[in-house]
């Protein structure tokens, strides 16, 4: 097959992957399920921007979809978004296959696209709704090669290159942190490349540093969620082989049905024998093709930083680093950090074909990897077997949503904290959506509730001081000085009725939502300019990844697009003349 119809056909089956996967979304209807919220509309409040006193943890996909949904729906964007992670997954690992592998050719490209969209990893974050640190791990690939084209033909259009994949795995603060490290790793050791990445990193970074540098939320994190996040074994594999096996998120709700048992041995078993049959091959060129030693240093250090982490000396040292290093809160989720074996794996499935196909033709040999890697994890399709579905959200939420303007007082929602288990989403626990469907910004704490147990707590915030005022009962007017100008209760999970309540007039009454109006709030916002600093914090992030594609374009004349295929492999050897 040419290159065009390699191209075709990788692009064709990640493509076909992805949409086995992300099927129920297509039907329509908003997201919200754990993590995930998507909503029609939602607005560019000092929240989304990061600004206030509760953590920025959003930032800057929330921004990207306020902005995005002024012209799309938003549940759109987010399930377009969701869709092309997995395809740019896809292409991206199986291009980074065909550089390192070409002599396995399009089968090698199919099997190393397979492995990077068919896995637990993808399975669990989806399961766990957190489709913006796909789209951070579907950038790997492309990083580990714009990083090597900067180490090694350095100039404007490889670095902006470098600099859009890095921006765009930054949509999510865990993203651009397994980015950064890979990109770091491919040009070590030269001081110009390290240099050139650390300066693509400030850049990239600056929605939320920003959002650090102008909020109030405090800068470390709590203790003692290091635990509460640390890796989950499976059965029959303990730590390190429920990671080498790309799984091991903490949540053991976000888990497929088909890993739950023996099963999740027989399955790991497979994937690990692909990677091995690879390695028979690789170990070879480990010498002559730099990216599979650098490839595989990432993936053995991280596989054993990670399982480290959940031992008790491991997790004694990351409760140290919670504690004083300003951002180490990145770091408790620490089965997220095996994306990054990823790379070596795509390697190591395009190899097996390679070895595979000695005995048998290559399209068989991919067939077999596929399988391997496929079956032993069949309901990751149709949305991790069901689980991730859309649904409409009541009427209530629109109805309240044009009531509340932006400029008269935050809105308090009870009951308080931020998870909920609606009887529209079937009780499956997910966020409140009207943080993003308010004009207004909604007040949160940003506690996290984590098997009952609250972590992240701040007992000093604006929202936990309102919240304090509605258990007692107190005055309104104790409402209005914080800036609070609506309290919204939710029917749903038990709570205490406030006795403030009943001093207040109720704006709107539905079968889900009330309403309620505080009069003469002070309203409470961000500076203009740090609003202003915000913004263009925020459209230099997005500028980066634009840029990336400008200098990629036809008009970029001799230079290759951002999704080029100018050195998708290495040129094919000629043959022999005997």
């Amino acid at each position: 097959m040419n290159r065009g119809g390699a191209r075709a056909t990788l692009w064709l089956t990640s493509a076909a992957l992805a949409a086995a996967v992300v099927a129920p979304l297509f039907a329509g209807g908003d997201l919200l399920y754990r993590d995930a919220v998507s909503t029609p509309r939602s607005f560019v409040t000092d929240t989304a921007l990061g600004l206030g006193d509760a953590p920025a943890r959003a930032v800057p996909q929330d921004w990207l979809i306020a902005v995005a949904s002024r012209v799309l729906d938003g549940s759109v964007v987010v399930t377009t978004l969701t869709f092309a992670a997995l395809v740019l997954a896809g292409v991206g690992f199986g291009r980074l296959a065909g550089r390192v592998v070409p002599a396995a050719r399009t089968p090698g490209l199919l099997a190393g696209a397979a492995i990077g969209i068919w896995n637990p990893f993808v399975a669990e974050r989806l399961l766990q709704g957190q489709w913006s640190l796909l789209l951070g791990y579907a950038a790997l690939g492309w990083v580990v090669l714009a990083a090597e084209d900067c180490r090694r033909r350095p100039d404007r259009r490889t670095w902006a290159r470098l600099a859009a994949w890095v921006a765009v795995a930054g949509i999510t603060p865990t993203g651009w942190v397994l980015a950064v490290v890979v990109a770091l790793a491919v040009v070590a050791p030269r001081r110009r490349a390290v240099a050139g990445v650390a300066v693509v990193a400030i850049v990239t970074s600056l929605p939320w540093t920003a959002a650090a540098a102008l909020s109030t939320a405090p800068a470390t994190s709590d203790t003692a969620a290091v635990a509460a996040f640390a890796a989950r074994a499976e059965t029959g594999l303990g730590t390190l082989g429920t990671l080498a096996g790309l799984a091991g998120i903490w949540n053991a709700d976000a888990v497929p049905a088909s890993r739950t048992g023996v099963w999740a041995l027989i399955a790991t078993l497979c994937l690990l024998a692909v990677v091995a049959i690879g390695c028979v091959t690789l170990r070879r060129r480990w010498r002559r093709v730099r990216l599979i030693g650098v490839t595989a240093t990432v993936a053995v250090a991280a596989l054993v930083l990670v399982t480290l982490a959940a031992t008790t000396p491991g997790q004694a040292v990351l409760r140290g680093l919670v504690d004083t290093v300003p951002g180490a809160g990145l770091l408790r989720d620490t089965s997220k950090f095996v994306a990054l074996l990823v790379p070596f794996y795509a390697i190591a499935a395009a190899a097996a074909v390679q070895v595979i196909g000695r005995f048998v033709p290559r399209g068989l040999a991919a067939a077999v990897v596929a399988l391997l890697v496929v079956a032993p994890l069949p309901d990751l399709a149709a949305g991790v077997g069901g689980e991730v579905r859309t649904v409409s959200l009541p009427s209530d939420f629109a109805e309240v949503a044009d009531l509340v303007p932006a400029d008269a007082g935050d809105v308090v929602v009870l009951p308080t904290g931020s998870n909920r288990r609606y009887a529209f989403t079937d009780g499956v626990v997910s966020l409140d959506p009207t943080a993003r469907l308010l004009r207004a910004p909604v007040l949160a704490t940003g506690e996290l509730f984590i098997d009952g147990r609250a972590v992240d707590t701040a007992p000093d915030s604006r929202a936990a001081r309102a919240e304090a005022i509605l258990a007692r009962g107190g005055p309104p007017a104790d409402l209005a000085r914080l800036g609070v100008g609506w309290v919204l209760v939710e029917s749903v999970g038990p709570h205490t009725p406030s006795a403030t309540l009943r001093t207040l007039p109720v704006v709107y009454r539905g079968d889900l939502l009330t309403l309620y109006r505080v009069a003469d709030p002070d309203v409470v916002r961000a500076s203009t300019v740090d609003r202003v600093l915000s913004w263009a914090a925020h459209l230099v992030w997005l500028a980066v990844v634009l840029g990336g594609v400008g200098f990629g374009g036809v008009a970029a004349g001799r230079g290759r697009r951002l999704f080029s295929w100018e050195a998708w492999r290495a040129p094919t050897p000629p043959r022999s003349a005997g």
